[in-house]
């Protein structure tokens, strides 16, 4: 099996760099100054244990890969750059291989569906951060991250069962997960704080808000009845594995939202993350005016160009 790693940022990287370090086929799609300096000097991977670089064939875009029988394409690209991804993917490899979603949010697997039919979710618990080109941070060791994985949108196979042995044999806990929309939309809730450190900066106090945030994800999942793991179950599923601790001559920062607008992209993925939220409300009439701002604002500041920390929380408070 070949694990083709579409998207090799900040999980895309740890992910693939991991698997290439333990003796995985991996192929990494990565663009720009980070494809270059893979290419010129591999892949490093920082965490607060080691520091390695692993060697990798990288390209720019699937179809410079000599496609093959057993190959896995597994996204990891944000979710505004799902759809044009799939179509290039479909394109190179045809419809027939095995997708799997190592993403944030809800709707990738929707989106491959559409395309693909052996469609897999994983739940991503995976603190990593990219923000220079050729190198990513574990931020957590000496386990990477949990990928739990199924298909979408329920049961397992043999390809889930195969990508994670490859997993446990690469730093990371996974686990064949039956009902994986159960635990991304768990995800989906804890990822409704990204906007909020894109807009107000990593480090500030929005426990209030992000309270808000969450009762209205869980009046929305309630109202249109989808199932959720609990925090305690989630707690459970966690335990001591995933373990953050400082990497030497690292910045470990926000998430990915934070990460992007630091590199300087005028997109990020708060209309599937907050979106989502305001989507669900409208269709259930559950108000969301807390991710609806969260929404707006990270998206308007992204557009425009301005870093984390450009609004205080005070600031964001009285625009409610």
């Amino acid at each position: 099996m070949r694990f083709i790693i579409y998207g090799a940022g900040a999980v895309g990287g740890v992910v693939g760099g991991r698997l290439a370090q333990y003796g995985n086929d991996v192929v990494l799609i990565a663009r720009g100054e980070h494809l270059a300096a893979i290419r010129a000097n591999g892949l490093t991977i920082a965490s607060p244990a080691d520091t390695v670089t692993v060697q990798a064939p990288a390209v720019g875009h699937p179809s410079e890969i000599d496609w093959q029988p057993g190959d896995v394409a597994v996204l990891a690209m944000k979710t505004q750059d799902t759809g044009p991804a799939l179509e290039a993917l479909e394109a190179a490899a045809g419809c027939d291989i095995p997708v799997i979603c190592v993403q944030n949010g809800v709707e990738n697997e929707r989106l491959a569906l559409r395309r693909f039919a052996r469609v897999y979710a994983t739940s991503v618990m995976l603190p990593a951060t990219h923000l220079e080109p050729g190198v990513v941070q574990a931020d957590s060791a000496p386990v990477s991250g949990i990928l739990d994985t199924g298909c979408y949108p329920h049961g397992t196979d043999d390809v889930c069962e195969a990508w994670c042995a490859a997993l446990e044999r690469s730093t990371f806990s996974a686990k064949p997960e039956p009902r994986p929309m159960w635990r991304k939309y768990t995800k989906l809730l804890m990822n409704l704080g990204n906007a909020f450190q894109a807009i107000c900066g990593a480090g500030a106090d929005g426990r209030e808000l992000l309270a808000r945030a969450r009762q209205e994800g869980i009046a929305c999942y309630r109202a249109a009845g989808i199932e959720f793991a609990t925090e305690e179950e989630d707690r459970e599923r966690r335990g001591t594995l995933i373990r953050v601790g400082p990497i030497a001559g690292k910045v470990r920062g926000g998430g990915s939202s934070w990460q992007s607008m630091v590199r300087g992209k005028t997109s990020i993925e708060a209309d599937y993350l907050n979106g989502e939220i305001c989507l669900l409300g409208r269709l259930h009439s559950i108000p969301t005016p807390v991710n609806a701002l969260l929404r707006e604002t990270a998206n308007r500041m992204a557009r425009e160009g301005q870093p984390p920390g450009t609004l205080t929380v005070e600031d964001l408070l009285a625009r409610l």
